[in-house]
């Protein structure tokens, strides 16, 4: 995959998707600002003054009509039309793009000439406030380097997002790593630089906003993996077997060893522990071992969610954490 044109000086539109963002979306714009030609806003119907907001901060708005079903992909994609720039930087409205991100994104597109995508370190703005946040900023330190997926902030080469259609607007969670598997198999490379990229805000401060999110990627793996997981890439087929695995497989088997075999077969759930000590031990975080174990719950519980809906003929909807 070309990306002809793109080159340090060309020029760069940034597209912001966001919902009752206030204060955040705010910062969100300023930070953009003087970085890049446009500033183009996608609003998903936020009743909190967002669209004025950002109309006198002087952004283009877009706004999504809410009377189709809503996903993420289809506000990047609706932002996307309205880019005229050779690059677009996508962002999240809870977030704030970091002073030299993008001149170390150009300086990256220009030593990696088969790049289409180019991420940096997205950290969470408080990662003290709850452990949950901080889970989240150790879940985006990902490895430096040739990369198969982005998150959701992220530099795009524009004639290549076009060339394979955009984001995919069914998703309703994992759209970005589908879209950068569809630009990897056309020749595009995606690179994750070591330089600081945006600040999130995840505001998770409970349980229960963890263990939607942690759903959230249940469901995604499963999607991900029934499109295409029979392609040479397994796309999201180990992590969707992991949640299975150990999400459903584990309690399932000490149930019924435990209850109709002998009771000794309850002892089949100290796989958990293990586990969480085998991770600890590799990792040096004990929180976070044992969360990404008992994390596999509510990730089988999106799989599971995921098959039902399908099996029934339905979508689902958004699984939010948020509010």
């Amino acid at each position: 995959m070309s990306r002809s044109g793109a080159s340090p000086s060309s020029s760069i539109d940034a597209v912001v998707i966001g919902r009752n963002e206030g204060a955040r979306l705010l910062a969100c714009l300023a930070s953009l600002q003087g970085q890049v030609a446009r500033i183009i806003y996608v609003d998903s119907g936020s009743r909190d003054g967002s669209v004025a907001a950002a109309q006198a901060a002087g952004a283009v708005v877009v706004e999504l009509d809410m009377s189709q079903p809503f996903t993420a992909a289809r506000a990047r994609n609706a932002g996307l039309a309205r880019v005229e720039a050779d690059l677009v930087q996508f962002v999240d409205g809870d977030c704030e793009v970091q002073p030299g991100w993008i001149p170390a994104a150009l300086a990256g597109l220009a030593a990696h000439p088969a790049a289409v995508v180019l991420c940096g370190r997205r950290r969470e703005r408080h990662p003290e406030a709850s452990l949950w946040n901080r889970l989240a900023d150790r879940e985006w330190d990902t490895p430096v380097g040739p990369a198969r997926a982005c998150g959701g902030d992220a530099l795009m080469v524009v004639r290549a997002l076009r060339e394979v259609g955009g984001y995919c607007e069914d998703l309703i969670a994992g759209e970005e790593p589908e879209l950068c598997l569809r630009l990897r198999r056309a020749g595009g490379e995606i690179w994750r630089l070591d330089a600081e990229m945006t600040l999130h805000d995840a505001a998770m401060t409970r349980f229960s906003q963890w263990w939607r999110r942690t759903q959230r990627a249940g469901h995604a793996f499963a999607e991900g993996a029934a499109l295409h997981g029979a392609s040479p890439e397994r796309h999201w087929v180990a992590e969707t077997r992991r949640a299975v695995l150990w999400g459903l497989g584990v309690p399932l088997l000490a149930l019924l060893a435990g209850s109709f075999l002998h009771p000794l077969g309850w002892l089949i759930l100290l796989a958990w522990p293990l586990q969480a000590l085998r991770l600890a031990l590799r990792w040096g975080d004990p929180a976070a071992a044992l969360f990404a174990v008992l994390g596999k719950v509510p990730e089988a519980l999106g799989v599971a969610g995921y098959w039902l809906n399908r099996l029934r003929g339905r979508r689902r909807g958004l699984i939010e954490y948020k509010g």
